[in-house]
């Protein structure tokens, strides 16, 4: 059975007049956080791309992030601004991500990113379900009338999901931690993405056989012999002996989100560089 992993990411900024330029911003000083943004422009610099830091407190203030987003915004050499989540509890996400120009916002968080995405038309789309949308694919090219099941409804992953899958003319069915009869409508999906966070949730037998399985989840979990182990949202052990391909955790899904930043940023070098023209 495949075990989904990143595929080659090869990038081309022709129509760039100069390598393609992104910052990413870290408030505070959360270690997983520094790990994952040090993974980010490690990635950017293998592959030719300028990769930056933009570093603030924990206790910076919001009007301070605003600020540097404006900076940000206005340089000609930046492509694609990242604001690492989560931020401080005394700043307000969706006020900042309101911030970016949706031009530069690679996450695909923006609000006018999100209606093009649901409008169908060209945008930035979110990197982690676009990431997960190309493993299906390396399994399943044709989606079409698949049944595909989505568990969790957040915007960063779960809505995006449904609405890729859906430009997919695949079947979708969104679900969330509270959904009734979750198992059951699980069993029906020849594809299920689960993305809520709670280690475990899904059982071997929620999986139909033969089914595409994508593990979005990531919890710390305590190990009884001291230490932290990180868990998806589904029963590895289990679910691997039903479905016919499955993402582990980690070093499943994670590297595909961080090579479709990549290839968003490209994207919008490219087309920051035609509307130069």
């Amino acid at each position: 059975m495949p075990k989904l992993s990143s595929t080659r990411l090869q990038v081309n900024w022709t129509g760039s007049p100069r390598a393609p330029g992104l910052t990413v911003v870290l408030v505070g000083d959360d270690q997983a956080s520094q790990i994952y943004v040090q993974s980010k422009v490690r990635m950017a610099e293998r592959l030719g791309l300028h990769g930056e830091v933009e570093r603030l407190p924990d206790d910076a203030s919001e009007a301070d992030l605003l600020a540097r987003i404006a900076a940000l915004n206005a340089r000609d050499d930046i492509d694609g601004i990242l604001i690492q989540l989560p931020l401080p509890a005394h700043i307000d996400a969706l006020r900042v991500m309101a911030a970016v120009d949706p031009a530069k916002d690679v996450d695909g968080l923006h609000a006018l990113n999100a209606g093009r995405l649901f409008h169908g038309d060209d945008a930035l789309v979110p990197c982690t379900p676009l990431g997960c949308l190309r493993l299906i694919k390396s399994i399943r090219s044709d989606l079409t009338g698949a049944h595909a099941v989505v568990i969790g409804s957040s915007n960063i992953v779960g809505k995006p999901m449904a609405a890729l899958l859906l430009q997919e003319q695949a079947t979708v069915t969104q679900t969330h931690i509270h959904t009734r009869g979750i198992s059951s409508i699980c069993r029906q999906a020849d594809i299920l993405v689960s993305a809520v966070g709670k280690a475990g949730l899904v059982r071997g037998d929620w999986i139909k056989p033969q089914a595409i399985v994508i593990d979005v989840g990531t919890t710390r979990v305590e190990k009884p012999e001291g230490g932290y182990a990180v868990c998806g949202d589904v029963s590895f052990d289990e679910a691997v002996q039903v479905a016919g391909a499955i993402t582990p955790v980690p070093r499943g899904v994670g590297p595909m989100t961080i090579a479709c930043l990549m290839e968003n940023t490209v994207k919008a070098a490219k087309a920051r560089a035609a509307r130069l023209q």
